[in-house]
């Protein structure tokens, strides 16, 4: 893979897009970071996956490269399923100099953190999150869940992890119809992701959440980092903006359980250690 590189003055090493249109991309944001919006899912992109979700931390050099970049760049979202407050948590983002005005979108829009206020708003949650909550438990008993499949409450949506299952992705499979239809029943959806299946509200995913943030701070650049399949469609209004004109970087955090979006990637990098660099590099090169 080659490189940008300044022959006289070496600086950390910039992956070269594979894609004329990410090349493209690359090039506005370091010819004009002012407009350019920074916006990265959090677990399996800051964050390593870990079998058990509350133990999920950032990388330990993440906020640094994000605390160099920001300052430099109109802006840096990070765009979740987790609620907010957990992500900023799980983060370190608070409090940190050079992350004054961080924004986290939580539960893929629906909540949104601001380092300004250090306050989260967020809407009235939907009823059938309720109802499932409620349900839940007998429900995975009822239709012989998976031994080591186990629910995570998310505020605003559960999850059913089957990761400590003894075959994860067959309990995954086992459970994807059944717990379709119950989200169903309650008026939500279903989101499949790296062995977990979250139950949630309709009408919010991360393309909805980054196009409405973008168009809000009026990005004229944008690069997005994602690991997981909830990330499809942020690349998906990604791709859209180019059609308009905008210049827009795909970024995966490599992973080999999910290759539906490192085959749509202008650039794969290797985890959260190798978004990490990335974002250091970028902020090396402004």
């Amino acid at each position: 893979m080659g490189s940008h590189k300044d022959a006289e003055n070496p600086k950390a090493t910039l992956p070269t897009p594979v894609t004329p249109a990410g090349r493209d991309a690359l090039d506005a944001i370091l010819a004009g970071p002012g407009r350019t919006v920074i916006a990265l899912d959090f677990d399996g992109t800051l964050a390593p996956i870990v079998p058990d979700p509350e133990q999920a931390r950032a990388h330990p050099d993440a906020v640094a490269a994000l605390a160099a970049l920001a300052p430099k760049v109109a802006s840096v979202a990070v765009v979740t399923g987790r609620p907010a407050a957990v992500a900023v948590r799980h983060g370190g983002f608070a409090g940190v100099p050079g992350l004054e005005h961080l924004v986290v979108l939580g539960h893929y829009g629906a909540e949104r953190w601001d380092a300004v206020t250090g306050t989260v708003s967020a809407p009235a949650p939907h009823p059938g999150v309720a109802a499932v909550r409620a349900e839940l438990p007998g429900f995975l008993d009822r239709v012989g869940a998976w031994q080591g499949t186990w629910i995570e409450e998310k505020g605003r949506a559960l999850a059913v992890h089957t990761r400590r299952a003894t075959d994860p992705q067959a309990a995954f499979e086992a459970l994807r119809t059944p717990l379709t239809d119950l989200a169903t029943r309650h008026g939500l959806i279903v989101e499949p992701g790296r062995m977990v299946l979250e139950l949630r509200p309709p009408g919010m995913d991360k393309g909805v959440a980054l196009r409405e943030y973008l168009e809000e701070a009026a990005a004229d650049s944008v690069l997005y980092a994602g690991d997981d399949l909830g990330d499809l469609p942020a690349f998906a209004t990604l791709e859209k903006l180019r059609t308009e004109g905008t210049p827009a970087l795909l970024v995966c955090s490599g992973s080999t359980e999910v290759t539906e979006l490192s085959e749509r990637a202008d650039v794969v990098v290797d985890g959260p250690q190798g978004v990490v660099h990335l974002l250091a590099a970028i902020a090396e090169h402004l």
